[in-house]
């Protein structure tokens, strides 16, 4: 990687804040007690633990008893849906969930099903909203859960989950948000959403890889994805992970104390950046949408997406082509397609999204970049043609 590189990919991972790693390294060198041990190391393990969950629960505006660290976002969903399916019972009822789910939502509903289960999707609108009337027609069905994220981790599309949450209640299922993306960018508030299950995630805040979290109603009957010493309150068993953990907590902190500033900073670089985008002839996928002040999800016609991004990242540009988490796939994005873009120019999509380092200097470097690429990969085309 060249020391100049400026990374735009922040919704596929972000850099470790240095305050973040400050705090863990005392627990990767020095404090190496299990948090289930009675002796100094192991307490000393425990009350940072708490100490993370407090902060974890402050950050969103939960209690600590609701929070279950688990080892990614990703294990958090697959908690959520699996051990809440499994608490209910395969004939409580259908699960349903949007079709713009990421693959750590969408996989284990496609799972469950193979298990006898009911699914159904619930679809979305030209900017990536949920369509209430396809919510209603799902709802329509006796329902156990339901699942619709919070914001889209490719085209930053926030939900009202809210009022879908009071929808779902009112016909008596649960609720499960991935809020995984909003988390550092937009307020995220446990109770104010109404939900009954939230998934986070802490390398999408600065934080360390390999440790999230589910928020979860006390009430909700779930059941665990691993089983073994009965750590974190019996429903997620295995040593705690105590660095990450410590460090997730910090990050969370940190990500709520400068939410403001932080959005404020990407809300205005996104800004000049679509202005460009526009000036260049992109499409602009969601724009009507409120989104994420820090994602914007475009493609150019005629021009393929992972072409550009390679092209891209040789002048020293980090972007994405869509999820970090599918990025082995070589099919359009399921998010596209079920807007109803032509799937030509969904195969285009490239998306950058934006990060509390980031500055105007960047972006600006940024579309002359974008626009040299433009004209040497049209020129390519034409040959060709």
């Amino acid at each position: 990687m060249s020391a100049s590189a400026i990374y735009m990919d922040n919704n596929g991972t972000t850099a470790l804040d240095a305050r973040v790693l400050e705090v863990m390294l005392p627990f990767l060198v020095e404090q190496h007690g299990n948090a289930t041990s009675r002796h100094s190391f192991g307490r000393t393990a425990r009350t940072a633990i708490d100490h993370a969950r407090e902060q974890v629960a402050n950050a969103v505006g939960a209690h600590p008893t609701q929070v279950v660290f688990t080892g990614s976002g990703t294990e958090a969903d697959n908690m959520a849906i699996t051990g809440i399916a499994a608490g209910a019972g395969v004939d409580a009822g259908q699960i349903a969930c949007s079709v713009i789910e990421h693959p750590a939502v969408s996989r284990p509903v496609q799972a469950l099903r193979l298990r006898g289960w009911k699914t159904a999707s619930i679809t979305v609108d030209g900017d990536g909203k949920i369509s209430q009337d396809s919510l209603a027609r799902a709802l329509n069905t006796p329902t156990s859960l339901v699942s619709v994220m919070l914001a889209n981790n490719e085209t930053g599309v926030i939900q009202d989950v809210t009022a879908i949450a009071e929808s779902a209640k009112r016909h008596g299922a649960l609720i499960h948000t991935d809020a995984v993306q909003a988390l550092g960018k937009i307020p995220v508030e446990f109770q104010e959403l109404n939900v009954h299950a939230m998934s986070l995630s802490s390398h999408k805040v600065h934080g360390p890889q390999g440790v999230g979290a589910l928020v979860l109603d006390k009430r909700v009957d779930i059941q665990p994805l691993i089983y073994g010493g009965g750590q974190e309150k019996g429903l997620r068993s295995g040593s705690e992970n105590v660095a990450a953990i410590v460090g997730f907590g910090l990050a969370c902190e940190i990500a709520s104390r400068e939410l403001e500033q932080r959005s404020k900073l990407m809300g205005e670089l996104r800004g000049r950046l679509e202005q460009g985008l526009k000036s260049l002839g992109a499409v602009i996928f969601g724009s009507a949408a409120e989104r994420l002040p820090n994602t914007s999800f475009f493609a150019f016609p005629d021009i393929e997406g992972e072409t550009l991004v390679v092209a891209l990242d040789r002048k020293g540009f980090a972007v994405a082509s869509g999820s970090a988490c599918s990025s082995d796939s070589t099919e359009p994005s399921h998010v596209l397609l079920a807007m109803g873009i032509e799937e030509d120019l969904a195969r285009g999509a490239v998306r950058v999204s934006l990060g509390k380092d980031n500055t105007l200097e960047q972006i600006e470097a940024f579309l002359a970049a974008l626009e040299g690429e433009l004209l040497r990969l049209k020129r390519l085309t034409a040959i060709a043609v």
